[in-house]
């Protein structure tokens, strides 16, 4: 019988983005010989169109609790062994100038480039080999470890880490092949769906606010348990903005939205106390005080002939209270993959250890990033877990 050849490479990681580039300077630095695959010709794309160009690269208060998981605590271990600080460390240690923006988002100063070129700096002094260009079709367990079969030969190597992300934003070659991967080894998958992506409106709603294009409103919104105070926008087509982004990943087909479009007022006791101040307004006006010129009629458009505030009794208030705190919208679908940021759901925590991120059933396989069934809030978040998740399996691959 011949000899069993030693695998050609310590680690590969598929996958040139976030999570893939942090899991490989990592594993490098442990002085394994590590190859990184990228089919496109550029690593780190989706870091590049992030944050409109500056990158969003971590937010100041990320927790386990801003993070949506079949398990919610999977997360912990990884955020706990390589967290914000940790990241903003690294790029002070570049010198990237950043800065704050609402919600504890981090931003940087200048360009999303010097993101992508800290994480090629870290891959360079770690050794790593790159080849750009190169995708990975097929990978099969084997004596050593792993063959894999690329566009343009095999290799073989002891570990395989899959850093391949999810289905959002197909322009920039997102793909199932992280998936398809798990289903070949027998994995559990988490469906996935689009995260962080604008809503759809119905044939009655896309009526009532067609018009509406462009109107923007600060409005707390929920969604079955979720609840968020962001900014609302009006579409062509339905609804965006930072409030519909975040609520998105959580909402499920044929569920309800709730919107409190005056989430800082108690709009009935403003109403009864401008009836006794101002009894000659309409309450249209009134309220024109508050919102959007262009949305209040669409809000009030169940009362065709509301008279001055002077003459509003209590129960019309109530109503009209509760037409601009608790407007319930049923979206009838999302913009889909093209439009969301992110991939909800994913390879099954249950298959992966927290610690390691390593498939449990096969040593020296593992899944990390979006590839995963784990999802940041909107603000720098699912930067976060690419960099926790990436930096936990360069540890152990």
């Amino acid at each position: 019988m011949p000899p069993v050849q030693p695998p050609e490479f310590d680690v590969v990681v598929i996958g040139a983005g976030a999570a893939g580039m942090m899991c490989a300077a990592e594993a490098g630095k442990r002085g394994r010989k590590v190859l990184l695959l990228e089919k496109a010709e550029k690593t780190g794309q989706k870091i590049l169109i992030s944050g409109g160009g500056r990158c969003n690269f971590t937010n100041i208060f990320a927790a386990p609790d801003r993070f949506l998981s079949q398990n919610p605590h999977f997360c912990k271990s990884a955020l706990r062994q390589f967290d914000q600080q940790d990241f903003i460390a690294l790029v002070n240690q570049y010198g990237i100038a950043w800065h704050e923006k609402k919600l504890g988002q981090l931003f940087c100063e200048k360009s999303a480039k010097e993101i992508v070129a800290l994480l090629e700096a870290e891959c360079e002094k770690a050794n790593v080999t790159i080849w750009r260009g190169t995708g990975a079709r097929k990978i099969r367990k084997s004596e050593t470890g792993f063959g894999l079969e690329l566009q343009n030969g095999r290799i073989s190597a002891a570990s395989v880490v899959i850093a391949t992300g999810g289905l959002s934003i197909p322009k920039l070659g997102a793909n199932d092949f992280a998936y398809r991967i798990a289903k070949e080894f027998d994995l559990e998958l988490a469906e996935p769906r689009p995260g962080l992506v604008p809503l759809t409106f119905d044939p009655a709603n896309r009526t009532r606010f067609s018009d509406l294009s462009g109107v923007s409103a600060d409005v707390l919104i929920r969604a079955g348990k979720a609840t968020f105070r962001e900014n609302l926008l009006f579409t062509h087509r339905g609804l965006s903005g930072p409030a519909i982004l975040q609520i998105s990943s959580f909402w499920r087909e044929g569920e309800a939205i709730f919107i409190d479009f005056l989430p800082d007022h108690d709009f009935e006791s403003l109403l009864k106390e401008a009836r006794m101040a101002r009894p000659r307004v309409q309450v249209a006006t009134f309220l024109s005080e508050f919102l959007a010129n262009r949305l209040v009629p669409k809000l009030l458009m169940d009362f065709p002939d509301i008279p001055e505030i002077g003459n509003c009794s209590d129960k019309l208030i109530r109503d009209i209270t509760r037409a601009v705190k608790e407007v319930t919208v049923t979206p009838n679908g999302t913009e889909g993959f093209t439009k969301a940021e992110v991939t909800v759901g994913g390879v099954s925590t249950a298959e992966l250890h927290s610690k390691t991120m390593e498939v449990k059933s096969v040593p020296g396989l593992f899944f990390i990033g979006e590839a995963v069934d784990v999802t940041g809030f909107l603000g720098g978040y699912n930067f976060q877990w690419a960099w926790s998740s990436g930096y936990v399996a360069g540890q152990y691959a």
